[in-house]
């Protein structure tokens, strides 16, 4: 093996890096913005603070009814996991969310269908989410499967947008290796489910029900179409092509293109 089959992988890692605040400039703010409110919360706040805090961005039931709107789009300002304790679960569903979900899936979205329609995919797979899950969680309420006490419980983080954002990113992939990305998307909320009665808990289900939000925006015309011209622009360029826009829509690849964008 050559120096230069050795090199060429660090070199378009380094160039990716290089490359992220341009292509990807709302994401990058955000992954910021997520680092110092967990930062304030852990090390800023009190442990009483911390938890009213947390306790009020939660989308638990008795806060959608109270203060929806606060609940909702407070809950995405901060992520439910850890950043140290590299051995324990949590630290795994941080490395899922937060790494492959929002600094890699989000910042793909972002640069291949702009900052508008990643946010839309990214706030509407949480919303959308948590409110089809409170309807479950409702049900399942009334027929004894889950305790009186998940009206209060603790739930806020991303994790629903990243989940969503990683289904989503099924595109991103060669054919070949769509499917076992699918497993994986599907399989790891599953990992540690707590079943009660016929359900997971509701956090589980929360994501299984994010996962098939972005799976169904697979086949939405409008995202394959985008999806086509980026492919056709990141051929031309050696960092994953030009600016959005920089090429006229009558000179992208014809329709049934199947190369996959670079990721």
């Amino acid at each position: 093996m050559n120096s230069q089959s050795l090199w060429s992988p660090l070199d378009k890692s380094l160039r990716a890096v290089r490359g992220y605040p341009r292509r990807a400039p709302l994401t990058l703010a955000y992954v910021c913005l997520l680092l110092a409110s967990h930062a304030w919360v852990i090390y800023g706040l009190s442990a009483d603070r911390a938890a009213s805090v947390l306790g009020y961005v939660s989308t638990n039931l008795d806060n959608l009814q109270d203060h929806p709107l606060s609940a909702l789009l407070g809950s995405v300002l901060f992520f439910d996991g850890t950043l140290t304790d590299v051995t324990s679960t949590d630290f795994v569903g941080t490395l899922i969310t937060l790494g492959l979900g929002v600094c890699c899936c989000l910042a793909w979205a972002e640069h291949q269908w702009g900052t508008l329609r990643a946010v839309a995919v990214f706030l509407g797979g949480h919303v959308v989410a948590t409110l089809l899950t409170a309807v479950v969680i409702s049900v399942a309420l009334q027929r004894g499967w889950y305790p009186a006490a998940v009206r209060q419980a603790l739930d806020y983080g991303v994790s629903y947008g990243a989940q969503t954002v990683l289904a989503l990113g099924t595109l991103a992939l060669p054919r070949r290796g769509r499917l076992p990305w699918a497993v994986f998307v599907l399989a790891w909320p599953l990992g540690g489910a707590d079943w009660s009665g016929p359900l997971p808990d509701f956090t589980t289900i929360g994501h299984l029900i994010a996962a098939a939000l972005g799976f169904g925006l697979l086949g939405v015309p409008a995202f394959r179409r985008q999806r086509v011209r980026a492919a056709g622009l990141s051929s031309t360029a050696s960092d994953f092509g030009p600016h959005r826009g920089s090429v006229p829509e009558s000179t992208s690849p014809a329709a049934g293109t199947d190369t996959p964008p670079s990721v």
